[in-house]
């Protein structure tokens, strides 16, 4: 709470420091504090758009501001500025506003493009792996290393495909021999997607490490994609197991009779349902979801886009997994960009090159802020880190006498102590060596350090979120005072309500006459009679709790509608009071009816036309309220400035 409430006053400082530059002068004082022309420039042009429907010349428009600005002060002598729920709400927006303003938006859109446009192609890849284990040592990394180098001497002299059968640790090589097939854009990791497309086809890559370890490429193809293609499939299941032959036997004998079936006119879908072993599709009559190259085995891939037109089918082909028939529902080819840039931007994320955009943006911080760091500073914790871990208690005491220099930027000095802060805080890592683990870990300080210096920067750097910040701070303001002063002030208010109705009388008429009462409904001819007793007996404002106490119980016996109805509004009102014409015809469960009350020409109270006089009533207080705001405080506007003020 106090870090948050700090962290809003050095913002509201900053602002208040920028807007006092000379290039952008005062246009008015409100209780002796500076509005600048900017601040009113920009919310007089979004406000006075073309696409605005209710365009405001300059005069009326400062009026209006000046009614904004003063609420906004109440506000603030209210105290509202300093509450919890406005600082968390604030602090919401901001966090929001901040997120496109600390990345590299260039280098983001870049990788959507390349994400799209590698969408637009298959590669047809084989690729060899030698593994590094998770907690890699630097000799463990080494040997995949040396090994990876090993096996691209020998690619330079055999064929890669037995190669591959013979050293490649991907479980699936003994069976593909490497071959992996037609791969698009997030089929793959992001290191091997990128070297994939940029291998020609027909030759060998360079060695590129993911995490799972040193990989070499060869490409096969390419091709223009495929799109994507929905299927329904019928399935039976053969196993791998030795020993097995008669359930092998029986699956193939089994997708033999269905296919049978099908070439005679038996539908697919009742077939799928009837007989189909996978049970995830079979309920949906044999229908996968849509998919594209590299989702699915290369056989059942390949009979996927070799089906034609809507309605076809396939013959039973083989898989790993067993025998499929396969019908084509639908095609479609690569969308727009546009289209999928929402799709794309998901998936991005989820992926390693999510960061690249601000990757960048951390890049060219550290130039532009004249980053420099320690490195014989960052070294002391490496030596202490050596056979320990983070969380290691002798780590943690040694760490907290290091007071040394660390790294500085923007004119700021940071120091060992605040990298062993951060250390204590995120001790999580997947590392096991301690140059990487401290490595990585100062990376991740400088980053963030960078990042919260950038952010504290944003309303100086940046016109449009400096004058955003301030549009959310004073309309959070606006709301919750007006709130107080007005809308819930007036909705409340009973007293105030009765005696601005009474007053205005004459402002409220109606063109035709209104029934004021109750329309009684009842399910039964001895309801109705006991009904029509209470009401004949009792006071009228107590009728609505006898009815329902006294003859509704586990079945309700009677509805009580209370209102207020011109003709056309309720049936039983225009058959028993206005008397149309119309044919009328009982509901069906409360065929017994009555109504209780009187018909009157004009309201009798603010009840009849609460709406209309709470909405007159709540316009009332608020000209009052700012009269009393402009009593209160004083406002001057330089009419010099605002002759400058420029319209979009």
């Amino acid at each position: 709470m106090k870090r948050s409430v700090l962290s809003l006053v050095a913002f509201f400082a900053l602002s208040s420091a920028i807007c006092a530059q000379s290039t952008d002068p005062i246009l008015m004082t409100i209780n002796g504090k500076p509005v600048h022309k900017s601040e009113f420039e920009y919310i007089y042009n979004k406000n006075n758009s073309n696409n605005s429907l209710d365009k405001k010349t300059l005069e009326e428009y400062v009026d209006l501001f000046v009614n904004f600005k003063l609420k906004v002060e109440e506000a603030k002598t209210q105290g509202i500025d300093t509450t919890k729920s406005f600082i968390n709400e604030l602090s919401g927006y901001r966090s929001q506003l901040t997120k496109p303003y600390l990345t590299d938006s260039k280098v983001d859109d870049a990788t959507l493009r390349e994400a799209y446009d590698r969408s637009k192609e298959d590669i047809d890849v084989s690729h060899i792996l030698i593994r590094i284990p998770q907690n890699a040592t630097p000799a463990d990394t080494l040997k995949a290393w040396n090994d990876i180098n090993s096996v691209a001497k020998r690619l330079l002299k055999e064929d890669f495909s037995k190669v591959a059968k013979e050293v490649s640790q991907d479980q699936s090589a003994e069976q593909n021999k490497g071959h992996i097939g037609w791969i698009s854009a997030f089929r793959t990791v992001y290191p091997f997607e990128t070297m994939a497309y940029n291998t020609p086809v027909g030759t060998i890559s360079k060695p590129v490490r993911t995490a799972f370890g040193y990989h070499i490429l060869k490409v096969h193809g390419r091709r223009a994609s495929l799109g994507e293609v929905l299927v329904a499939h019928i399935m039976t299941f053969t196993s791998k197991d030795k020993g097995q032959d008669s359930i092998n036997n029986r699956a193939k004998a089994l997708i033999d009779s269905i296919y049978s079936r099908i070439k005679a006119g038996d539908d697919f879908g009742m077939l799928a349902s009837k007989y189909s072993m996978d049970k995830g599709s079979s309920v949906k009559n044999g229908e996968l979801p849509w998919f594209g190259t590299g989702r699915m085995v290369p056989e059942f891939e390949t009979a996927a886009f070799a089906l034609k037109n809507k309605g076809d089918y396939s013959e039973p082909i083989q898989s790993q997994y067993g025998w499929h028939i396969l019908k084509l529902i639908d095609k479609k080819g690569l969308a727009p960009y546009e289209e999928l840039k929402a799709d794309l931007e998901r998936k991005v994320k989820r992926d390693e090159r999510a960061n690249r955009g601000q990757q960048a943006f951390l890049a060219k911080s550290r130039t532009d802020n004249n980053y420099k760091q320690n490195n014989a500073a960052i070294q002391e914790f490496v030596k202490l880190l050596d056979k320990r871990t983070l969380n290691d208690s002798i780590f943690k005491v040694e760490i907290a006498k290091l007071d040394k220099p660390i790294c500085s930027f923007a004119g700021k000095n940071y120091t060992q102590a605040d990298f062993a802060s951060y250390l204590k805080k995120n001790p999580n890592t997947e590392k096991t060596i301690a140059s990487e683990i401290i490595g990585e870990k100062f990376d991740a300080f400088a980053d963030a350090a960078l990042l919260v210096y950038e952010d504290t920067q944003l309303e100086n750097k940046y016109d449009d979120f400096r004058n955003l910040m301030q549009e959310y701070h004073d309309g959070i303001l606006l709301f919750e005072v007006s709130n107080r002063e007005v809308w819930d002030k007036a909705s409340k208010d009973t007293k105030g309500l009765e005696k601005y109705f009474n007053t205005h009388k004459d402002v409220y008429k109606w063109e035709k006459p209104h029934y004021k009462g109750r329309v009684i409904l009842c399910k039964d001819m001895k309801t109705f009679d006991a009904a029509k007793l209470i009401v004949k007996r009792n006071v009228i404002d107590s009728i609505d709790k006898y009815l329902r106490v006294r003859l509704n119980d586990s079945i309700q016996h009677v509805k009580v509608e209370k209102g207020l109805w011109v003709q056309g509004d309720n049936k039983v009102v225009d058959n028993q009071v206005f008397k149309t014409k119309d044919k009328f015809e009982p509901a069906k469960d409360y065929p017994y009816s009555f109504v209780v009350g009187k018909v009157i020409a004009k309201p009798e109270d603010y009840t009849d036309v609460r709406g209309l006089v709470t909405a007159d009533y709540q316009e009332f207080l608020e000209q009052e309220w700012i009269k009393a705001l402009r009593a209160k405080y004083p406002v001057k506007v330089d009419e010099n400035v605002l002759k400058t003020v420029k319209k979009n």
